[in-house]
């Protein structure tokens, strides 16, 4: 006769009988799922759903016999605890571990101590676990003996297992109890936790060694960067966890609240990295988009500050729901997760989470010391970063301040100016360029101050405007440098500079030029022939006596003025061989027919593809052409 079950009880009852069949149902869903364990064990649920209705309204059986034979499995059960040379486990009637003997802890490869008061399923892999937990609420439901297959996520690797299940009344205790005895599928048990000798040696200075490894990986990944680079430093984390220690790797971060317009103080999904194939795939561009909620371990891990470690994870949703409401831990196969800061002893910039599936073991606190200790050194880079990128646009908004929103539109004349910053430094450049009307007509300089920084741009913001101040009254070019000159002397650097003074000739230009120490503007003639200018004169602020170079030419239809810097002619490839004259010369010629603008660009192309991108220092060009009187 079934026992009969107290309303309360028969509640229970139904309440995890829901519970068990929605984990079933998570199962049946996994990828490469044992749909056969999944069918038994709802055959079971259906066996246990119809037992609990016989026993509505039916009469209590007597509880002599029972506690008798408890009395005598309890005897029994001690005994097979102290002796038995298999695995054993004793589980309450939630599944949670009140007990195990020495071989059960060695089949784990750990302490009896860790595996008491945790669930028995952590112990094993996610697609088992549902149908487990309903063989074991069969057990406790009718008392008969079953067989399962499990598998064990043991210290190193998993262990395929075959396990006999069996109730047991203990006296005193309210609920009955569940053993559990474990045969390795091979027939053997695994090798101790800690091998002896020699072999325990090697394997402990491999593991240490390996770690270092890691570590100083990550140090020359994370500042191989010259300029520092936040997203390329998590992505580099991310790549080398993924390889070394992890299965999935997540890297959430709270964007810079000093970044213009920011202010989010919530976590955000930077980067996730995965195991590749196609399922992979589409899982990480899911994750990509889901945030850390609130309650999730990456959210708790970021307020208190302290790393965190879950061996055996029991929580499936530690890291959130996917938007079908199924766990993340589920979905990705986690039975092992570790979770630490990205602080650097003063600000908490986000989290790392890393999680193993149990095919190398669990995590363990070496690895929590690792990550903690990478962790911190991809905080240092953040912060470095982000302290770069103010003072880059800081730099920016200087550099933009000294050079001309827009050039003016001069009648016949077609005129267009470039700027590139050198690649390295966040310092503020000196190179100069401007275009202003003058006494006589049109004026146009470029220049470059020694040095750079903010000494330096309030030198070329003297520069420059006094040189467009100067040309309203001034008619000669030579006079206004040289009134500029001694408005420089006073700084602590010089300054090269040509400056163009253009009078209309009815069927032409014709420039005057006046050079301080600056390289010779070239002069592009319709047909593409080049011709450089003399050039000379020595740079402004230097001396009392000042002396600029003269030279005057006149521009015809479709003749071509080109100024530049010497960051031009002194960009360098990998060999260090310079730009030189020659190669622009050449590029010139090829571009003597191009509308200015293109023609600027393929220069700029050039020297971009010349040093890789590499530029030591500023660039400034600009060119102005005659245009032919159709179009005046």
């Amino acid at each position: 006769m079934p026992e009969q079950l107290e309303p309360g009880v028969l509640m229970r009852e139904i309440n995890d009988l829901e519970g068990r069949i929605g984990e079933l149902r998570q199962a049946a869903a996994m990828p490469d799922p044992d749909l056969r364990a999944t069918l038994d064990a709802a055959l079971v649920e259906l066996e246990l759903a119809l037992a609990a209705l016989r026993t509505i309204g039916t009469v209590q059986a007597s509880g002599e016999g029972r506690t008798a034979a408890a009395e005598s499995e309890r005897r029994v059960l001690r005994t097979v605890f102290q002796d038995a040379p298999v695995p054993l486990f004793l589980l309450d009637r939630d599944a949670s571990v009140r007990r195990v003997n020495r071989q059960a802890a060695t089949l784990l490869g750990t302490s009896p101590g860790y595996v008491s008061g945790k669930s028995f399923t952590v112990f094993c892999d996610l697609p088992t676990r549902a149908a487990l937990r309903s063989q074991l609420a069969a057990v406790v439901r009718t008392g008969r003996r079953r067989r399962t297959q499990v598998r064990f996520l043991s210290r190193n690797k998993p262990v395929e297992a075959v396990v006999t299940l069996a109730r047991v009344w203990i006296r005193g205790e309210p609920d009955p109890m569940v053993v559990v005895a474990a045969t390795p599928a091979t027939g053997r048990l695994p090798a101790p936790e800690r091998p002896q000798g020699r072999q325990a040696e090697d394997e402990a200075v491999a593991t240490v060694v390996h770690r270092m490894d890691v570590l100083a990986t990550a140090s020359e990944m994370l500042l191989d960067e010259p300029v520092f680079n936040e997203p390329v430093a998590l992505r580099r984390c991310a790549r080398l966890l993924a390889a070394e220690l992890a299965d999935w790797v997540f890297i959430d971060v709270v964007p810079d609240p000093t970044a213009a317009g920011s202010r989010e103080t919530e976590l955000h999904r930077q980067v996730v990295m995965g195991p590749g194939g196609e399922r992979a795939e589409e899982l990480t561009h899911l994750l990509q988009e889901l945030d850390p909620t609130p309650g999730t371990l990456p959210r708790s891990v970021y307020a208190g500050r302290q790393g965190t470690l879950h061996p055996h994870v029991a929580e499936l949703g530690m890291l959130g729901s996917l938007p079908d409401g199924s766990p993340v831990c589920g979905a990705i196969g986690a039975t092992s997760v570790l979770c630490v800061p990205i602080e650097d002893g003063q600000t908490c910039m986000g989290t790392i989470t890393i999680t193993g599936s149990g095919e190398h073991g669990p995590f363990d606190l070496m690895d929590l010391g690792v990550v903690q200790r990478l962790g911190r050194y991809l905080a240092l880079v953040m912060r470095a970063a982000r302290l770069y990128r103010r003072r880059a646009e800081v730099a920016e908004s200087l550099q933009a301040s000294l050079l001309p929103r827009a050039l003016p539109g001069i009648p016949g004349i077609e005129v267009d100016a470039r700027y590139l910053a050198a690649a390295h430094g966040v310092e503020v450049g000196g190179d100069f360029y401007d275009v202003f009307e003058t006494a006589t007509g049109w004026g146009f300089v470029l220049g470059d101050v020694c040095g750079k920084g903010e000494e330096a741009a309030a030198v070329t913001a003297t520069a420059r405007h006094g040189i467009r101040l100067l040309s309203r009254w001034k008619t000669e070019p030579a006079e206004v440098l040289t009134m500029v000159n001694t408005a420089l002397l006073s700084e602590d650097r010089f300054v090269t500079a040509v400056l163009a003074g253009m009078e209309n000739l009815g069927d032409g230009v014709r420039i005057t030029l006046s050079t301080a120490g600056h390289p010779p503007a070239i002069i592009i003639r319709a047909d593409g022939t080049i011709r450089t200018t003399s050039g000379g004169g020595v740079p402004l602020g230097l001396f009392e006596d000042f002396e600029p170079a003269i030279e005057s030419v006149e521009l015809g239809e479709g003749d071509t003025l080109f100024l530049h810097s010497d960051g031009v002619l002194d960009a360098c490839d990998m060999m260090r061989e310079r730009f030189g004259q020659e190669r622009l010369a050449e590029i010139l010629a090829a571009g003597a027919s191009m509308p200015v603008r293109d023609l600027l660009l393929s220069v700029e192309r050039a020297l971009v593809d010349f040093c890789d991108g590499d530029l030591s220092d500023d660039v400034s060009i600009l060119a102005l052409r005659v245009l032919p009187q159709t179009l005046n």
